[in-house]
């Protein structure tokens, strides 16, 4: 929730900058700036590249403060490294009391750290050290020093309980049932390197992985087996789901044939049909193709019969005034017009086809970017996970741009009467 207030409160801030920056330059006199009405005009909107460029700097500095990242200047409080103490109050059988010191040292994962010697005491409760990892507890067995049947009663003067937690200088303590007092150090805002490592931790381990490779087989042999398995699995999906979803488009027949099946298997996920796919395909390479022709058979069916359905019916019938035949409507009016259609169809199914791989690449795959995070996920190696994870993100985002410009090269009528 943190990370999200931090986030919202830098969109927020840039975009108001950005706003009072562009209000005091000269305004802009293109095409878009003269019209009166832009609001609900898709027309008007295009990306604006600022705010691309800030977002992306935004994830990167939010990323890195959360992380301690040396990449950033502003850090959040990370967690408490360094020597502290408190004291607690032990109670004799006999009602006497005696008040003790413990020292930890905590310090960082990975450091050897020798324990301190504690101070010689004054009374019959016995001073204890202690040392612990940031990120961690320590368990404390205070009152084994302090003679037979003492207890402990008080922890920096509050009363404690068996299950009850106290505040401490720089961390909190909590007593076991046995009486034991867990000492806890504060872990500030920052995260564990295990659940989300630094920028400099993540490209370190990919030029790492780059050069040697992971679990003996080279970074680029992952990536492009599992570039293959999508690609082969779109390309079918769209060779299939394309001329089907003109069929129901232009047929009340195939319509109505296909159209229970289509709209009955589009709400299942790809993962559900995992097992089914193995029973039918096996553990192969086919397995993971069928799975993936799947995840883009149904999306691009959806769109070729959504492009067919929004084809402007006065040009349908401007076409046949002007003695075309129905191959010529296919042709020239129907096809150009559903084509835009078609393209933002099969952008959402390549999204859906990485967003597979994954767990197609778990039917026992030997190579593949989501064989590699999943073999990585099993070690805690979260560096390698996010390492892959920004790798798919990279290469759809890399083959989103070449769809875009395919579209626009393709299709420069779209959007136009």
């Amino acid at each position: 929730m943190i990370i999200l207030a931090v986030y919202a409160a830098l969109f927020t801030g840039a975009f108001m900058a950005v706003s009072l920056v562009r209000a005091s330059m000269a305004r802009s006199t293109d095409f878009t700036s003269l019209k009166t009405v832009t609001f609900g005009d898709e027309s008007a909107v295009r990306p604006d590249r600022w705010a691309s460029v800030i977002s992306v700097v935004v994830v990167f500095l939010v990323w890195g403060a959360f992380t301690g990242s040396r990449l950033v200047p502003l850090h959040v409080p990370g967690p408490y490294t360094g020597a502290t103490s408190f004291t607690y109050t032990a109670t004799a059988p006999d009602g006497a009391t005696a008040d003790a010191t413990v020292t930890v040292i905590v310090h960082e994962n990975g450091a050897e750290v020798s324990e301190p010697e504690p101070a010689p005491s004054s009374g019959f409760a016995a001073n204890d050290s202690a040392t612990v990892a940031a990120w961690r507890s320590v368990l404390i067995s205070a009152q084994r020093n302090d003679g037979e049947g003492a207890r402990i009663t008080a922890v920096e003067g509050t009363p404690i309980a068996p299950g009850q937690t106290v505040a401490v200088p720089d961390g909190s303590v909590t007593m076991t049932a046995k009486g034991s007092l867990n000492f806890s150090p504060d872990k500030g805002l920052q995260m564990e390197p295990i659940w989300m490592p630094s920028p400099e931790a993540v490209v370190a381990r990919l030029f790492e992985i780059a050069k040697d490779g992971y679990q003996n087989v080279a970074l680029a042999e992952h990536v492009g087996w599992s570039l293959w398995r999508v690609i082969a699995g779109f390309v079918l999906g769209s060779l299939i789901g394309i001329p089907l979803g003109y069929a129901m488009g232009l047929s009340g027949w195939a319509r109505g044939w296909f159209d229970p099946i289509v709209e009955f298997m589009r709400p299942v996920p790809p993962l559900a049909l995992i097992p089914l796919v193995i029973i039918w395909f096996g553990i192969g390479e086919n397995g993971k193709i069928v799975l993936l022709f799947l995840a883009a058979l149904w999306v691009m069916i959806i769109s070729a019969r959504a492009g067919v359905s929004g084809v402007n019916i006065t040009k349908v019938h401007a076409a046949y005034s002007l003695g075309a035949s129905k191959w010529q409507v296919l042709r020239h009016v129907i096809v150009p017009n559903s084509l835009p259609e078609i393209f933002t169809g099969a952008r959402v199914a390549m999204g859906v086809c990485w967003g597979t791989v994954v767990a197609a690449e778990l039917v026992a795959a030997e190579k593949g970017a989501g064989k590699m995070i999943v073999a990585a996920s099993k070690f805690q190696a979260t560096d390698i996970v996010i390492m892959g994870i920004v790798l798919i993100g990279l290469i759809g985002f890399g083959i989103d741009i070449l769809m875009r410009k395919a579209e626009n090269w393709l299709v420069p009528w779209k959007g136009r009467s």
